[in-house]
């Protein structure tokens, strides 16, 4: 446990969020935040085809060119990574923009980081936290999860066109959703427990962070239903844009200022079980539901949860993410590793306590999809 007398408290944030339809457009506004002329422009395939041209467009306008390009990134891996970089430098890119979701935004980060330049990250798909922060969560070839990188910037821009967000398909909101759900109780379990936020100068969370992360989940349960119907006809509302600045905005704040718990370490246990097949999201929702009961959170705190899961369709039970409950001991194995994020909550966390909260979690869920009710 830190003291206030040993170590400060410290807030991070992107030096630009932009937020809006046809923001894609106005990029060139914010080009001189990237301090240079030679871009690296990556991302997956279908995420380049959305904005590609709006975006070489708008680097020339700025006097800036894409000096080194990649469009077939899917995963945070050191392979991509190392690629890119050399890529990178051969080309003298100076600046990098990464497009797309969490995964590219994070390997983006990466790139970046090595190479010593700005990066600029353009969210195609509203389905994690990971734009804002100062971090990237790296995976081997078979997506299974490996350590947290940690920077001492966070990223120059993250602009999200909420058109380009409402014509994607819904479940990645609803994945972003389930990432999301984690920040309240998250960072309220790192408050209590005066453990670190995840900022590579390790402060302690804020009071500000606590707050921003409570209004995460303040607006997910407020506008989530009507975001979720809104981009199921590709329309642009301002309920959709609380939904996309909560996924994104809210959640990466919280996350990052306010702390990481129990959640998102069991998610990473979850990547190790051998046939896993859930999104990061379902993965994060599934830990939320574990780690209330590990809390022994009050019932109408385990209801709120479950009634907004069943209401944007999100995952409560192992099998719906296919894991069976021979893989737990594995999962709650690699959950508890040390350094693991488990340990910030305001209590020791066993290994055993972790399977056991596993089985009761589903057991609730389970429950809960039968009866509407626990």
């Amino acid at each position: 446990m830190e003291s206030i007398y040993d170590t400060p408290k410290i807030l991070g944030a992107p030096t630009r969020y932009v937020l809006g339809p046809r923001v894609i457009e106005k990029l060139d506004r914010w080009i001189p935040l990237l301090g240079g002329k030679k871009a690296l422009l990556m991302g997956g395939t279908t995420a380049l085809k959305q904005c590609e041209e709006q975006i070489r467009e708008a680097l020339a306008r700025a006097g800036c060119e894409v000096a080194a390009y990649s469009n077939k990134e899917r995963y945070c891996t050191d392979a991509a990574t190392n690629r890119l970089v050399e890529e990178a430098k051969a080309a003298e890119c100076d600046f990098v923009i990464g497009v797309g979701g969490g995964s590219v935004m994070d390997l983006a980060k990466l790139v970046a980081h090595k190479l010593g330049v700005r990066v600029a990250l353009i969210n195609t798909i509203a389905s994690t936290d990971a734009p804002c922060s100062a971090l990237s969560v790296v995976y081997d070839e078979n997506h299974v999860f490996q350590r947290y990188e940690f920077y001492p910037y966070n990223p120059a821009l993250v602009l999200i066109d909420s058109e380009i967000i409402a014509q994607a398909p819904v479940k990645y909101l609803v994945y972003g959703m389930g990432d999301a759900s984690a920040t309240k109780f998250e960072a309220e379990a790192v408050y209590a427990s005066m453990s670190k936020n995840c900022l590579i100068d390790g402060g302690l969370p804020s009071y500000s962070a606590l707050t921003l992360a409570r209004l995460c989940w303040e607006q997910l349960t407020k506008y989530g239903v009507e975001a979720v119907l809104a981009c199921e006809k590709g329309a642009v509302t301002p309920a959709l844009e609380m939904i996309i600045e909560a996924n994104t905005l809210l959640s990466g704040l919280g996350f990052e200022s306010g702390g990481l718990a129990a959640a998102h370490a069991i998610h990473n246990g979850l990547t190790a079980a051998p046939n896993v097949s859930g999104a990061h999201g379902e993965l994060v929702a599934i830990g939320t539901l574990t780690q209330l009961v590990m809390e022994n959170q009050p019932r109408e705190v385990i209801l709120e949860l479950l009634n907004f899961y069943d209401s944007v369709g999100l995952p409560m039970t192992l099998e719906e993410i296919n894991v069976s409950e021979d893989d737990l001991d594995i999962v709650a194995e690699s959950a508890t590793a040390p350094g693991e994020t488990i340990h910030n909550e305001p209590f020791k966390v066993t290994k055993e306590l972790v399977l056991n909260a596993l089985k009761a979690a589903d057991a609730i869920g389970q429950r809960f999809k039968e009866k509407g009710t626990i």
